[in-house]
């Protein structure tokens, strides 16, 4: 809804809106896309809109070519030489009953789990302790390659930060989904299973779990935890990785069908163009009224859960009856017979279900290893490492599971660490991609420029620092004040200068501030020179976090803090699970 609030006639304001800097209104200006102010958030990098204008001008040629668009030339996911891939599928209507999954690290022979009955707890569990015999040995299978690392760590005594030698994992179990639901689903039985109690833990549990259940638990939960850290590559979706590096003609929504979403990147052979092959993959059906592409999970279709699922599950339930019905043993030889039967009618039904999404997951790992790896996407890797050594270490000290409940402080930090990985993340991405700087550009938020002149100049005091003023001309409009920063990069490392003014003609004037060594005389190629063609950046190119949190001891009450620092009479709410080092990702 547009509400006219006076004064020129391109003073608007659109109420709502998701991409709004504010929560309830976003200002709308006539001016170029590259000249609208920005926003800062907490870390004081620039706020930007979700869809850049690249990214929009990509999905209108998907539109009108039937083909996906680049987003981007590099990869800036890791992908693991071995992946796990996980195609989990769950009964309509109950959200915890699993209904089966395939596992497996090869893509010619995956393991096929079944829930024949998934009302069944006993069904259910065996479901889940099969699961832990196919997963959890491909994680412990990473767990004793190490190598010696350095890491800073707090010395309790002397409350200093120092370094210490510690274990670091070579490599990483990676697992890979289907889809964004099915990450979902893997938070979701981690949250199911972690908190179980076993036979050999608590004798007197009305209903124990078999072993190794409460661990899948707890690592299944690490992984789906760091899945929402930005830029982490445990536990891929892959409609999201393609998504990411590739613009469709289709909404945000749709892209989550993996089906179609390869149509528009990888269309079939013979296919006119991807639209169309997406629009068979989403809702061809065959002449018995099944789809053609079954959903990738964990939801399935309607019309297999009516016309096939539920009379299978159903025969199921009569062979189960009719054998516990049996009163002798020849009879219920046969009716096991039947039932065993019934049980191998459901397992097929679901592999046929699950196989089209098996190979699709492989054939989107397959054209995401046509990209070259992004130089920096090596490093996030390196932070994936160090999580999963870490929750490795807890695991083996026998610390207790993830708390059920965030406390504030823990709450606080992971917000946090999150936002300085989102930051750290488009800056890293922007660097490694000249498709993705070039949005960067379009935003005023990084500019090319050529240095045509370099004047030397010196700080005042004691001991005066090289400070060159550096003229450079650019097409770019970036977004720049007065004194502010601007980043490049110099041979791995970053440099910043400061915007000093204007001259004309496109012409900025920098100062270079920092990267020049310590010496009177600048190091050698840390000045630019005339000539040079440079990319300029104004976010940081290795964010900092933003204010440092007070230790629990010292947190206020009403945010977690000692109880014993509230008001007389107030009535505190039960405290939640205590902070792990879990929590922290």
């Amino acid at each position: 809804m547009t509400v006219p609030l006076g004064g020129p006639p391109h003073c608007l304001f659109f109420l709502g809106g998701g991409a709004a800097p504010f929560p309830f209104a976003r200002p709308f200006s006539a001016r170029p896309f590259s000249a609208r102010p920005l926003f800062r958030n907490r870390l004081g990098t620039r706020h930007r809109t979700p869809m850049s204008l690249i990214h929009t001008l990509a999905r209108l040629e998907a539109t009108r070519s039937g083909r996906a668009q680049p987003l981007a030339t590099v990869r800036h996911r890791h992908l693991s030489e071995r992946p796990m891939v996980v195609v989990p599928l769950t009964t309509a209507g109950e959200a915890g009953a699993p209904l089966g999954a395939l596992v497996g690290t090869d893509r010619d022979s995956p393991r096929l789990l079944v829930v024949p009955q998934p009302r069944d707890r006993d069904l259910r569990f065996a479901f889940l302790a099969e699961l832990a015999e196919a997963v959890l040995p491909y994680l412990d299978s990473y767990a004793d390659d190490v190598e010696p690392a350095e890491r800073n760590e707090t010395d309790p005594e002397t409350k200093k930060r120092v370094k210490v030698e510690v274990e670091l994992c070579r490599d990483a179990p990676q697992i890979v989904v289907p889809s964004r639901a099915g990450i979902a689903y893997v938070r979701l039985l981690g949250r199911s299973m972690r908190f179980r109690r076993t036979a050999e833990q608590d004798p007197d549990t009305p209903y124990p779990a078999p072993p190794h259940i409460p661990l899948l638990g707890r690592w299944l939960t690490h992984y789906g935890e760091r899945a929402r850290v930005p830029g982490a590559s445990l536990l891929l979706s892959a409609t999201d990785l393609l998504a990411r590096h590739w613009a469709t003609g289709q909404s945000n929504l749709e892209d989550q069908h993996l089906g179609a979403l390869l149509a528009w990147i990888d269309p079939p052979v013979g296919a006119e163009s991807g639209a169309e092959a997406a629009l068979r993959a989403e809702s061809g059906r065959d002449a018995a009224g099944q789809l053609v592409c079954p959903p990738a999970g964990p939801a399935t279709d309607p019309a297999f859960d009516n016309a096939l699922l539920a009379p299978a599950i159903d025969a199921y339930d009569l062979a189960r009856q009719r054998l516990a019905a049996a009163e002798d043993g020849e009879t219920a030889d046969e009716r096991f017979g039947e039932l065993t039967a019934a049980e191998r009618r459901i397992r097929e039904l679901l592999a046929a279900q699950m196989r089209p999404t098996w190979d699709a997951v492989w054939q989107a790992l397959d054209v995401m290893r046509k990209l070259p790896e992004g130089v920096r996407a090596g490093e996030r890797w390196t932070r994936d490492r160090w999580s999963y050594t870490s929750h490795r270490d807890r695991v083996r000290a026998g610390e207790p599971p993830q708390p059920r409940q965030d406390s504030a402080v823990g709450a606080a930090q992971k917000l946090a660490s999150r936002e300085t990985e989102q930051a750290r993340l488009e800056a890293q991405e922007a660097l490694d991609d000249p498709l993705v700087m070039a949005t960067r550009r379009l935003a005023g938020e990084a500019f090319v420029s050529e240095v045509v002149d370099v004047e030397m100049a010196w700080s005042e005091g004691k001991r005066p620092s090289p400070r060159p003023l550096v003229t450079v001309t650019t097409d770019d409009l970036p977004q720049l004040g007065g004194g502010e920063k601007v980043h490049r990069s110099v041979d791995g490392k970053s440099q910043s200068a400061e915007f000093v003014e204007r001259v004309g003609g496109g012409r900025l004037v920098l100062r270079v501030v920092n990267g020049m060594g310590r010496s009177k005389e600048p190091a050698p190629g840390s000045v630019p020179e005339v000539g040079d063609r440079i990319c300029w950046t104004l976010f940081e190119h290795e964010p900092r976090g933003g204010a440092q949190l007070p230790d629990p001891e010292e947190t206020p009450w009403t945010h977690g803090g000692p109880p014993d620092a509230a008001p007389d009479g107030v009535l505190l709410p039960e405290r939640p699970d205590p902070v792990t080092p879990e929590d922290l990702l």
